[in-house]
């Protein structure tokens, strides 16, 4: 995905880089491969990721098996954790846990600063870039985990109720901000150069390192706390931090420090930061607020069945970033072209999602005997959310083609809109509704994503139209 530089929407060739010249639009001074293009005359290479035409073959279509490959075996994982660790802690403890991790979630993206996005951008197009950017991305992390450990711990002390300790609070602000942050950062490293086998391995060592910790808890524990919980948590995300670390080291090369980021890319970094706390906002806040507003068990009920919801995405969610390098090299050409690349992934998961939104219908109703008699209402709730993956298999591939052409601050813009609108009404209806109010403003805040992306595609599709229509008009008359 290409971040945009500013929010003219009247101008899609603002603030972004084309192919064919070296005359980079750059804010803020060029980076090193457009300083090396200016100097020789020569772009580095850029390797066209579509064979014959069709975006599913080829290199995506090998990363995408790759990723299904890792996801498919993350989602066994993440099944068996899930089903662990909820019936272990129960709805009360577990209730507990998810609305720390969705306060902590919120400020996740801003640990990296958009660290690890810049770093696939740059290196995908130059692989020079790798070690200078891993380096920084690294640094900012270690920098902006610090500041932000400190506020979530300071935020916790007036969001949440006495039941909550601080200390739970500080073992998965230290777990998230830090060690996943890293992990993420290495992932992010082998997504760069494609090698989506590694990216996938470090995201199910993550997943299978967490399972083998609740596994090891309930064993040792057989009804154990949150905090003790929070406390597994931490030291199997800082095994897979270390771990990842170490690969990316042995397989790409050891990190360089040069502490120097040009303004411009501390703009896009911010950019892609906002979008991705927008997105954690209206997909996670709710359950911080229902802690807050309503009652642990409800916030354990709606969690769970959101938990099951956004796993089952996860055939999705692959191809979403076996795809993601790709948009930066389509997105060179507009609007029309990462539409045209995004058309046959969009189809392809609406029939997965409807297909999905059936299952989670019909499988409700084992839900109480897998998860325990706690879990009664939450099939309920699964119910009320089936709907979602039918939303988000349209709106989060049209995101990608919008940021693919060039306007991330666009997608920002609407994002962090979203999230505002989904913390306001859950203001109201969670206190009103409890975890009902929280299923009716999450579908409503996906579908309000949905609208306006595909409203804002529109106007971008029917604009780049008109300027080309008007060229090839130029065109003739000159040539007449």
């Amino acid at each position: 995905m290409l971040p945009d530089r500013g929010f003219d929407i009247s101008n899609p060739a603002k603030g972004r880089i084309r192919s064919g010249s070296c005359g980079l639009t750059s804010l803020g001074g060029e980076s090193d491969s457009e300083r090396a293009c200016l100097e020789t005359g020569v772009e580095p290479s850029i390797e066209q990721p579509i064979t014959n035409g069709h975006p599913l073959r080829g290199t995506l279509a090998r990363n995408a098996v790759w990723m299904l490959l890792g996801q498919g075996l993350k989602l066994l994982i993440q099944a068996l954790y899930f089903t662990v660790i909820a019936r272990c802690l129960g709805a009360k403890n577990y209730g507990a846990f998810v609305g720390v991790v969705g306060l902590v979630g919120i400020l996740v993206p801003f640990a990296t600063m958009g660290s690890g996005y810049l770093l696939i951008k740059n290196v995908s197009r130059d692989t020079r870039q790798f070690r200078k950017d891993l380096g920084n991305a690294l640094f900012t992390t270690m920098l902006s985990a610090g500041f932000l450990f400190i506020a979530v711990v300071g935020i916790s002390h007036v969001l949440f109720p006495a039941k909550i300790p601080v200390k739970l609070t500080m073992m998965v602000a230290g777990s998230d901000l830090f060690c996943t942050s890293i992990a993420g950062i290495c992932a992010q490293a082998f997504m760069a150069f494609e090698r989506m086998g590694w990216t996938a391995s470090i995201n199910v060592l993550l997943s299978a390192l967490r399972l083998t910790a609740a596994l090891i808890l309930a064993a040792v524990r057989g009804n154990p706390t949150a905090l003790e919980w929070g406390e597994f948590y931490l030291l199997s995300t800082a095994a897979v931090a270390v771990l990842a670390f170490v690969l990316v080291v042995a397989k790409l090369g050891a990190p360089a420090f040069n502490f120097a980021r040009q303004s411009a890319e501390i703009r896009e970094g911010f950019y892609f930061s906002v979008a991705q706390s927008a997105q954690t906002v209206y997909n996670d806040i709710d359950k911080t607020m229902l802690a807050r507003l309503s009652t642990l068990e409800a916030t354990g009920i709606y969690g769970a069945a959101y938990r099951l919801v956004d796993v089952s995405f996860t055939p999705m969610a692959a191809v979403l970033v076996a795809a993601y390098p790709n948009f930066f090299r389509i997105g060179l050409d507009g609007i029309p072209a990462t539409l045209r690349y995004v058309r046959p992934l969009i189809e392809r998961a609406l029939g997965y999602a409807a297909l999905l939104a059936v299952a989670l219908l019909a499988g409700a109703g084992v839900l109480p005997l897998i998860l325990g008699s706690d879990y009664r209402l939450t099939a309920e709730a699964l119910r009320w959310l089936a709907v979602l993956p039918l939303l988000k298999a349209v709106h989060c591939f049209l995101a990608d083609a919008l940021t693919g052409a060039g306007y991330q601050g666009l997608r920002t813009a609407i994002s962090a809109g979203v999230a505002v609108f989904n913390v306001c009404i859950n203001m109201w209806i969670i206190p009103a509704y409890s975890w009902r109010g929280a299923a009716w403003s999450s579908i409503a805040s996906d579908a309000l994503l949905l609208s306006a992306y595909t409203t804002v595609v529109f106007v971008l599709l029917r604009r780049s139209q008109n300027l080309t229509g008007r060229s090839k008009v130029v065109e003739a008359r000159v040539e007449a």
